[in-house]
């Protein structure tokens, strides 16, 4: 036995060495070698490991477009400033003042609507909107000659109303007209300078007619916008 082991010594020996020698390799491959050590694209990213190579490691412009996964970025992850403008959004501009024109219709529809343009609009207290308008609910407190019934809706930015609108008005749920007719602004017919007639609608809704020289009670029509 003693001579067997004597005869395997050397062979012994030579696989310690080699078993030393592979295990130093080892450890100095891992010590040494870096990817500074590695030759360009001798390294597939194929044998890379999923993040092991941050986007800041990256060169700019190094992966395309079409060599994304659809989905991988989202509006998140992309700097808004760096894209240009979309082709159909150099209309917007003109999309916000049809928007604004929009809402000025809308707002001169409105009763109690604030502006439009600058102007005020919409119906004050005291009126109520009807064909376009703002109509006042009850009838002035002092009866006056058609001419002064005339200016005093002028001073208030109004007019007095068309005949068949009035009679349609007092049609309207929670309108009465004044007892003795109420003043319309249109002229029946003329007979001299200052000689005329001035047509007026009764509580009944009746169309009828008097000098304009006569007091009768009246109520204005003023515009929506102001």
């Amino acid at each position: 036995m003693g001579k067997g082991l004597r005869r395997q010594a050397p062979a012994l020996v030579v696989a310690g060495l080699a078993l030393v020698v592979a295990l130093s390799g080892t450890v100095y491959a891992a010590g040494k070698i870096s990817g500074r050590t590695l030759k360009v694209k001798s390294l597939p990213g194929n044998r890379l490991a999923l993040g092991s190579v941050p986007g800041n490691r990256l060169k700019p412009g190094a992966i395309r477009g079409g060599q994304l996964a659809p989905g991988s970025i989202t509006g998140i992850q992309i700097d808004a400033s760096t894209l240009g403008q979309v082709p159909t959004a150099v209309h917007a501009e003109s999309a916000e003042s049809a928007r604004d024109a929009e809402t000025a219709l809308n707002a001169a529809n409105a009763q109690n609507a604030t502006t439009v343009n600058g102007y005020e609009a919409g119906c004050k207290a005291g009126t109520s909107p009807f064909a376009g308008a703002c109509w006042q609910t009850t009838e002035s407190g002092t009866a006056l000659s058609a001419p002064a019934a005339a200016a005093s809706c002028a001073n208030r930015g109004g007019e007095l109303p068309g005949a068949l609108a009035l009679v349609a008005f007092s049609q309207q749920p929670g309108v009465t007209l004044a007892a003795g007719d109420e003043w319309s602004g249109d002229v029946t017919n003329v007979s001299g300078v200052d000689l005329y007639a001035v047509i007026t609608v009764s509580s009944s809704a009746e169309v009828s007619s008097a000098l304009s020289t006569a007091t009768k009670k009246f109520r204005c029509v003023i515009p929506l916008v102001g």
